[in-house]
């Protein structure tokens, strides 16, 4: 299965929000807002829908970060890829609530809890928030990251 999905990253004052999932794929760990890009809908639509659904807020001004590539393998074959596109944001409307799937809660960039995240995120994430863009693929077999490659992109003049 492919699937097209979407991760927001607010900064502010030196700080990120992160959520911590409830449920689905990666339930416990924390992560950037998102989630899968609906048949016919936009990505940057998708990124904002999924801040709103996942903790009640409305992020402005989103910037394109990156696109990272998961590949999932069980058994010798592709079981899922994943193509994320990563957005950064210090502006949003709404006061970030917890929910049914998410906990959002504020960490300082230094402090960032990468023993409880995917392991690919302390490889990438530094990166975008010192306002770079990545490219990033990463290779896992159920769920284990076996193979990674990241690259920053250079702006085009």
């Amino acid at each position: 299965m492919i699937f097209i999905e979407t991760l927001v990253y607010i900064v502010r004052d030196n700080k990120v929000l992160l959520i911590r999932k409830k449920r689905g794929l990666g339930a416990g760990l924390y992560n950037g807002v998102g989630g899968k890009v609906e048949e016919g809908e936009g990505i940057v639509d998708a990124a904002i829908r999924e801040c709103e659904e996942e903790i009640g807020i409305k992020p402005m001004n989103l910037r394109w970060s990156g696109l990272l590539e998961f590949w999932n393998y069980e058994d010798d074959k592709v079981e899922s890829v994943h193509f994320v596109h990563v957005f950064i944001t210090d502006s949003f409307d709404g006061k970030p609530i917890e929910t049914e799937e998410a906990e959002p809660l504020w960490f300082d960039i230094d402090k960032i809890p990468y023993h409880e995240m995917w392991e690919d995120d302390k490889l990438w994430l530094p990166k975008v928030l010192e306002g770079k863009s990545i490219y990033g693929h990463f290779d896992f077999i159920r769920w284990k990251l076996t193979r990674s490659e990241v690259y920053e992109l250079k702006p085009t003049e």
